[in-house]
């Protein structure tokens, strides 16, 4: 194994969308474009799928050196109404939008799906988050099977928090845990004790939530195994439903993102990191969970887990889902929104994304519109990171397919893949090297090779 950790080990995307960002074609991309897309994407998909909406909460009071989210640092609440107030104003143009083509009849979107994300969603009060939820839920019809889900510090989620949530709907929460190794806590300013992780864990069960789920983050400064393993048996002592179990992605050359806070030499190194990986992994089957994708686990009973077996598992900008929608539409500063046709992204800074709206603009900066081969690589790439398989004929053939082949066939004699006629099945011993798999996939990159680093390392 270490030797295919040497051979592969290598940059590249996580795919939470195809194209990525940095191969976006920004220059053919336009805001008229982009809601053109919107509406097409709406009218074909609400009354069926309905639509997916992510908020991006961007606050926090303290920065945490190993995250590369687009957040604004504060302690100053008083933020808070202001930009709920701006969120709603967008909404309410995207609401405008929808009801562009049928002008005799409001159509009221669907929501089937919600997540809040961040920065730190619990930032905000219960009473402003349920304000700005509100907002949005009298605009709406709530899909049957809705999944609304929010992301919690353990910090500052209160039981106040989790109660006004769950009565708004939502049934899923993720807590932040990254690792209880005292000396990795403070190398990342992430100092939370084990206490208050079990106080919101055994809080949401309390209060009815369906889904709880631990983030757990290996390859941080100063991680042994021995510190790892102590982290994933703490966890297990609660028995959250599902666990993200991340590579942590090195990327301090990106503007803004706060990753200097260590030494790059305090990072374990490709092999070392490989062993937090291999042995976690073990760990976490051997006390019952299952992988699920790239980089997630999930007990039997979690919806994650029955959305594999039943083939139904969706990833986009959120990670994975447990089902799909054709829109998702992102609010809030640096938000990304995917109308399956195209992508857009939200101004990146508070002051920007706010005076936008506040001139009636769909405040969107950069994006992409999709081709037809766009498409069709975009569903090998889906299929690999969701059902670690694909499939082609004459129509979802492509160009370089001799080619992906031909890299295939060595990924195959290292027991990453098996080949048969059009098909392609990523092995066991194949699923920590899925992003090497799709990147085979990946026209737009292999075409226009990046001449300097862009991507973290997919080990």
């Amino acid at each position: 194994m270490n030797s295919l950790v040497d051979k592969y080990n290598i940059p590249g995307p996580r795919y939470t969308s195809y194209p990525t960002v940095p191969y976006w074609n920004e220059a053919g991309f336009t805001a008229d474009l982009w809601k053109k897309s919107v509406i097409r994407s709406f009218s074909e998909s609400n009354a069926e799928e309905g639509i997916s909406i992510y908020i991006h909460l961007p606050f926090c009071e303290a920065l945490c050196t190993f995250c590369a989210c687009h957040k604004r640092i504060t302690k100053q609440h008083s933020v808070e109404i202001p930009y709920m107030e701006s969120v709603l104003k967008e909404w309410k143009l995207y609401l405008e939008l929808f009801n562009q083509e049928s002008q005799a009849q409001t159509q009221k979107p669907k929501l089937k799906e919600l997540h809040l994300g961040g920065g730190t969603p619990t930032f905000f009060s219960p009473e402003n988050l349920r304000t700005l939820l509100q907002g949005i839920f009298d605009t709406v019809d709530i899909a049957e099977d809705q999944e609304f889900s929010f992301e919690g510090h353990p910090n500052n989620t209160t039981k106040a928090h989790l109660q006004t949530l769950y009565d708004l709907g939502f049934t899923r929460v993720s807590f932040g845990v990254q690792d209880y190794d005292p000396k990795v806590q403070k190398a990342i300013n992430r100092i939370q004790p084990f206490e208050n992780v079990k106080n919101v864990t055994e809080w949401a069960r309390e209060i009815g939530y369906k889904g709880v789920s631990h983030d757990l983050v290996f390859g941080l400064p100063h991680q042994s195994w021995e510190a790892m393993e102590f982290t994933i048996r703490k966890t297990l002592e609660l028995k959250p439903d599902r666990l993200a179990f991340y590579s942590y992605a090195h990327v301090p050359w990106v503007k803004g993102v706060g990753q200097r806070g260590f030494d790059e030499n305090d990072l374990p190194s490709g092999e070392e990191k490989r062993r937090l990986y291999e042995d976690g992994k073990k760990l976490l089957e051997d006390l019952g969970y299952i992988e699920v994708g790239m980089d997630h686990f999930a007990l039997h009973h979690d919806d994650l887990y029955q959305s594999l077996i039943q083939k139904k598992l969706h990833r986009n900008f959120m990670g994975y889902t447990s089902s799909k929608t054709q829109l998702m539409v992102g609010l809030g500063m640096s938000a990304i929104s995917d109308s399956w046709y195209a992508f857009a992204q939200n101004a990146k800074t508070v002051e920007e994304y706010q005076n936008m709206v506040e001139e009636g603009q769909i405040p969107v900066f950069r994006g992409h519109i999709l081709d037809q081969e766009d498409l069709m690589i975009r569903k090998h790439i889906l299929n690999l990171m969701c059902q670690l398989e694909t499939s082609w004929d004459l129509q979802t053939s492509f160009p370089e397919i001799e080619n992906a082949i031909e890299k295939l066939k060595e990924m195959e004699s290292d027991g990453l893949v098996e080949i048969a006629e059009n098909q392609i099945k990523i092995t066991e011993k194949g699923r920590a090297f899925t992003r090497n798999v799709a990147m085979v996939f990946d026209l737009r990159m292999l075409r226009n090779k990046p001449e300097t680093r862009i991507f973290s390392m997919t080990i």
